[in-house]
């Protein structure tokens, strides 16, 4: 069951996290009494957002640690600010979730990575799969990650993250599931998986802290052999119901399912 909060506790946790406007700061720009803003976010919430001395900002440190901070300097290439007070309890679920994506067509992607941050994914890694229409060359896909590490940053400012979730470079079906076998388990949603039972009790035996990776297909879907090498990873098939999702839609919701489970 989660927390349940007075009217008081509640006002205090939408004027701290409602209200003010979020950053993260390097940690070497976080000292024991003061963080500092540097880079492109000088010019935001300088010349943007019109911030003055004694303006609120929030500011994490992108290990699960959120700072309430006053501005007390504006200058060309840096904000300081004060800390006024620190939450060790963070804003991330307590078990980490990597979805594992196919790389799906036109700017899907993009969507796909804004909206798992927001629900909570703590890593995405792209995978290019049998079945997906787009292929990246080494240039294509650099300019890509770079890109979606941009989304990624600014869905986690918006959803007040107390991390910055990575996008990884694109992996291969084989390196994704080398990559996955660290974690305590793996989820295949597969829409000629049967078993509803079967899922709602595996997904229920998940308990906090363990880590989870999630493979979503393409839009082509998995190709069987793909399937296969899931298996012999000791991944886990799964089905998300009688309807066939959208490969942006699938991520999305079994993300959301496992966040009610282990939100507190």
């Amino acid at each position: 069951m989660g927390k349940c909060y007075s009217e008081t506790q509640i006002a205090g946790r939408f004027e701290r996290y409602g209200v003010m406007y979020h950053f993260f700061a390097e940690h070497e720009n976080i000292h024991e009494t003061y963080i500092d803003i540097v880079g492109s976010d000088v010019n935001h919430i300088k010349n943007v957002l019109r911030f003055k001395i004694g303006d609120k900002l929030l500011i994490s440190s992108g290990d699960n640690v959120d700072y309430t901070c006053a501005i007390s300097s504006i200058e060309d290439d840096c904000i300081r600010a004060d800390i006024e007070s620190t939450d060790e309890s963070g804003n991330e679920l307590p078990s980490k979730i990597y979805l594992f994506q196919g790389l799906p067509k036109a700017d899907k992607m993009e969507f796909i990575i804004q909206k798992a941050v927001e629900l909570g994914a703590y890593e995405i890694v792209p995978v290019s799969m049998k079945r997906c229409v787009v292929k990246l060359d080494e240039k294509k896909a650099k300019n890509k990650i770079e890109r979606w590490n941009t989304i990624a940053l600014s869905a986690a400012k918006q959803s007040k993250r107390s991390v910055i979730p990575q996008v990884n470079k694109v992996y291969s079906f084989r390196e994704a599931l080398e990559y996955a076998k660290k974690l305590d388990i793996i989820l295949l949603p597969y829409e000629c998986a049967d078993g509803m039972s079967e899922t709602k009790n595996l997904i229920n035996s998940i308990s906090p802290g363990k880590s989870v990776g999630i493979f979503i297909g393409p839009e082509g879907g998995f190709d069987l052999d793909e399937l296969q090498l899931a298996r012999d990873a000791e991944a886990r098939i799964i089905t998300l119901g009688k309807r066939i999702l959208r490969t942006e839609t699938a991520g999305m919701m079994l993300l959301s399912v496992l966040m009610y489970k282990f939100e507190e």
